[in-house]
């Protein structure tokens, strides 16, 4: 992770922007891709201070006005759902195999009311003649921070992107080469929230004995995936309705046990793509939120798993190397830094 430094001990060379659906964080960044300072606010691009694109203005005035007073115009980028079809600018999908290089050489540019242009990165798409076609953007700046920053895992590696739409990426040769999707985050939400489900799920789940803990439940998902047939979720997921109503799960960790149900088939199917595609001994690493990840962590250690790293916000570093290859920054930094532990 970068670690922060002041003002007096580094000039800022850049900005960098991760603009998601939900959220806007920005970091002033030196030339050796050190974070100076950082700011978040809630402006993601389905929540703009206004519709359109004067809400992006708002939004990056908002966040940026002090850097830009303080400092003047700085090289800015951004990535993220910024670039998406409802962004501020459409910067397309780059194909599989895709590297940062890629990602600057396809790079779409917005000239702001406040005279900084904005580059920003576009996403990844894997679109093989025999499958489904599969995409993402925001995750390709994680990892290529996370590559960055530790490049012993850039020859092959599975990464793994918990969150709302998980992503397992295939990174061969320091590239982007194959990923898959699966909508863990999002099915929790809508079953747990807007189905027959979530009606026995208390919003604030009362404190439960220690033989039926909120692990133990979480546990009982994931063995359950784990053992399941092929084609068995559908089914699955009405045992958070049963073993409610029958009492064999009290209330408060229903949602625990639908959490590890899903997790725990997305592990199956994700395990086992890495091991149709890759050698055996692929290290697998976890890009994400840190208590989302301990989760998963704790579903692997299920199915005899460890993974070989544990990464929270590898934005930055992404953003950064992004700016290095498209001739923003002058000063790439050194793979060897000595404040990743």
């Amino acid at each position: 992770m970068e670690t922060p430094v002041t003002a007096d001990q580094a000039s800022p060379a850049l900005i960098a922007l991760d603009w998601g659906t939900s959220s806007l964080r920005g970091y002033l960044m030196d030339a050796g891709g050190r974070v100076l300072d950082r700011r978040a606010t809630a402006h993601g691009i389905q929540n703009l201070p206004v519709p359109g694109i004067p809400g992006f203005e708002q939004a990056l005035a908002g966040l940026c006005g002090a850097w830009l007073e303080t400092h003047g115009t700085l090289p800015t980028v951004a990535g993220g759902m910024v670039g998406s079809a409802q962004g501020w600018a459409e910067a397309p999908y780059v194909p599989c195999p895709a590297d940062t290089g890629s990602l600057a050489g396809k790079a779409v540019a917005v000239d702001s009311a406040s005279g900084v242009r904005v580059l920003i990165a576009p996403g990844v798409i894997f679109d093989p003649p025999d499958a489904d076609p599969d995409v993402m953007r925001g995750e390709e700046i994680q990892i290529s921070g996370a590559l960055a920053d530790h490049p012993h895992f850039a020859g092959r590696a599975c990464v793994a992107l918990p969150g709302t739409h998980s992503k397992w990426v295939q990174v061969t040769d320091g590239r982007i080469a194959r990923f898959a999707t699966y909508m863990t985050g999002e099915l929790f939400a809508v079953l747990s929230r807007h189905s027959i489900l979530g009606r026995l799920m208390p919003d604030d789940p009362a404190t439960v004995s220690a033989d039926q803990s909120a692990d133990a439940a979480f546990a009982a998902g994931v063995r359950t995936a784990r053992d399941g047939l092929p084609g068995d979720l559908a089914h699955q997921i009405f045992a958070a309705r049963t073993l409610g109503l029958t009492r064999r799960l009290p209330p408060g960790v229903l949602k625990d046990y639908l959490s590890g149900l899903l997790i725990g088939n997305e592990l199956v199917s994700g395990l086992a793509r890495m091991r149709d595609t890759l050698a055996g001994d692929t290290p697998l690493l976890l890009i994400g939120e840190a208590g989302l990840c301990r989760r998963y962590v704790r579903a692997l250690d299920l199915l005899d798993t460890v993974p070989a790293a544990l990464l929270d916000n590898t934005a930055p570093r992404g953003l950064f190397q992004f700016a290095v290859e498209a001739g923003l920054v002058t000063s790439p930094v050194s793979s060897d830094r000595s404040d990743i532990p």
